[in-house]
């Protein structure tokens, strides 16, 4: 199912963002997602981008106002403010990061709308909420992390309400990986502990899982590229501290021109 890497420990992906999120020391959150881009409109700040793909993946959830959503990996909870905001609905995010949960929680807390939101400690291979417990389901660029894809579909189908919409984001490998490319490849699966998927097996795992594809997109031209190249025109040394020391580390510029690391975005249904 995965190329190039080994199967993430939750553990292992947990501690990672505990000392990201330790990073982020003015407590400012953000998006830790990539962003989408106009083809002719590169130069819009990543933050800007980020933001937008964001607000595309909750346009396709089809929400309405009261409905409940679960945002699988939410990250310090930017994405989940975002969407509650705009779309008057209650967002539960889970994180495998208790640091991230924490953190959530507190710049949560200060929003107006803080009744809307809520964040707490899971692992999505045994999401610990009810069956049918949502009206929908995001997980951006959260998926990767998970050793087991279809097990992650198949509790996201557990948890969902009839006619449900689940939209994710993945990485996938577009083609294989150049022989001068792989070890800029690898360094980057194995400091994130992400595994590339392979997007034939989407459609059987989400049928499996009991989903329907919807849609299923390639947006790495609009999100990939763009997004390492901005991360490389800055200063990146504050990563230093979060990956062993003794091995070279990965740096966005190592992909900007990697065609074949490449980006998806998913929409799946829950017959009902």
């Amino acid at each position: 199912m995965s190329t190039l890497n080994t199967v993430p420990a939750p553990d292992e992906v947990g501690r990672l963002y505990d000392r990201l999120t330790a990073m982020d020391t003015e407590g400012q959150g953000g998006s830790l997602h990539l962003g989408y881009w106009d083809l002719g409109a590169l130069d819009v700040p990543l933050v800007e981008a980020a933001d937008r793909l964001t607000d595309m993946m909750a346009e396709r959830l089809r929400l309405s106002p009261g409905q409940r959503v679960l945002d699988v990996g939410c990250g310090l909870g930017q994405p989940a403010a975002r969407i509650a905001a705009a779309e008057d609905v209650h967002v539960t995010g889970v994180s495998i990061s208790r640091e991230q949960v924490k953190r959530a929680t507190e710049l949560a807390e200060k929003a107006d709308f803080a009744s809307r939101l809520e964040f707490q400690h899971g692992d999505a291979m045994r999401l610990p909420f009810a069956d049918a417990s949502f009206d929908a389901v995001v997980a951006i660029e959260s998926i990767f992390h998970m050793p087991d894809r279809e097990q992650v579909l198949a509790e996201i189908a557990r948890v969902l309400k009839p006619g449900g919409r689940i939209t994710l984001t993945d990485f996938f490998a577009r083609g294989p990986i150049p022989d001068d490319q792989k070890e800029a490849v690898e360094r980057c699966l194995r400091d994130f502990i992400m595994t590339l998927a392979d997007v034939d097996d989407y459609l059987p795992m989400l049928r499996r899982a009991g989903l329907r594809v919807v849609e299923l997109w390639d947006i790495s031209e609009h999100s990939v590229g763009p997004t390492f190249a901005q991360m490389a025109s800055v200063d990146n040394h504050q990563l230093d501290p979060v990956f062993d020391a003794e091995e070279k580390k990965f740096t966005p510029a190592d992909l900007v021109d990697v065609d074949e690391f490449g980006s998806l975005l998913l929409t799946a249904q829950k017959p009902g």
